[in-house]
């Protein structure tokens, strides 16, 4: 197997700011991106990588690996949740297994967006559809997080003033969710000539707002990562290799749909994420008791930089020898 990925891996400017943002944070530096800055760079990455995915949606025939792509996004969303609650369970307090396990089987979009500015830079193709993939396993993982807090939970574990259909409602009206749907839709009913006409905002500089918000979540990685280092081994050893389970398990499925090494990659990343953007927000209110100083810092000081130094040149070269 060629290693020779992860160590170019490590010299991806991206990833080496997302490297400067953690260093910054250990020395002690005041450097920082203002909020309102961070927020703008999210809005634009979100927007970018949906409009060109409806690009590439339009172009594409619709068969059955789109559904059979779809399907499979759906089972990843519902089945890792399960397997991270009852793992998680033996340590830790319903809620806070089910906020993780609610984090972990729903996806990180930074961590996508990543993963595609690799293939793009190794000139893979990837599918369109897969966006739409990422978009549609945001909102049952969060389900399934609250579905197993109240079966195992007291009536107190989840929040009385949210109901059920609130949570999903937050979860598909999620801005996130929302803008890179909505961006999708637009780049599929968008010409190409149209497209054509703003390509010099949603393409030419989308690596270097990329690199910007790593930096930016270096600096917000750093912080959680100390934080995390007092909550014990257990969480620690979970956040950093049950990613590499829910990874390789995606990935081997869909050996089964496509041929896409694109595709493999992109399934890979998401079986491997945790969301740090939609889940949390939505546990803040369905789910008052969970700890956020618990499923925040894992996902975010853990698994987000684990995924993106080594988990995707990694998942990489597995989908090539599959």
């Amino acid at each position: 197997m060629d290693f020779s990925y992860v160590s170019e891996n490590l010299t991806n400017p991206a990833l080496l700011f997302f490297l400067l943002g953690i260093l910054a944070v250990q020395v002690k530096s005041d450097l920082k991106i203002p909020e309102n800055s961070s927020k703008f760079i999210n809005i634009y990455l979100m927007f970018s990588i949906g409009f060109k995915g409806g690009q590439e949606l339009a172009h594409s025939v619709f068969n059955a690996e789109i559904i059979s792509s779809l399907l499979i996004g759906l089972l990843l969303s519902s089945l890792v949740p399960f397997i991270a609650f009852y793992i998680l369970r033996r340590r830790l307090s319903v809620e806070n297994s089910g906020a993780i396990a609610a984090a972990y089987g729903s996806v990180s979009a930074v961590t996508f967006v990543t993963a595609i500015s690799f293939l793009e830079m190794e000139g893979v193709e990837f599918s369109g559809h897969m966006i739409a993939v990422m978009a549609l396993m945001e909102a049952p993982a969060i389900l399934f997080g609250v579905l197993l807090i109240r079966l195992y939970g007291n009536g107190d574990s989840v929040g009385k003033e949210r109901k059920f259909t609130d949570v999903l409602r937050h979860s598909i009206t999620n801005g996130s969710v929302l803008l890179i749907l909505g961006s999708l839709v637009i780049g599929y009913l968008a010409s190409e000539k149209q497209a054509q006409g703003i390509a010099p905002f949603t393409t030419d500089i989308f690596k270097g707002f990329l690199a910007l918000f790593l930096l930016d979540m270096g600096l917000v990685s750093g912080k959680h990562l100390n934080d995390l280092f007092k909550k014990g081994s257990f969480v620690f050893i979970f956040a950093a290799v049950m990613p590499f389970v829910h990874g390789l398990i995606a990935l081997f499925v869909s050996s089964f749909i496509t041929d896409s090494i694109g595709n493999r990659l992109l399934f890979a990343i998401l079986g491997a994420g945790a969301s740090y953007i939609a889940v949390p927000a939505a546990m803040k209110s369905a789910v008052p008791k969970a700890n956020p100083s618990l499923y925040l810092p894992m996902a975010l000081g853990i698994t987000f930089p684990i995924n993106i130094v080594i988990g995707i040149p990694i998942y990489f070269m597995l989908a090539k020898c599959i």
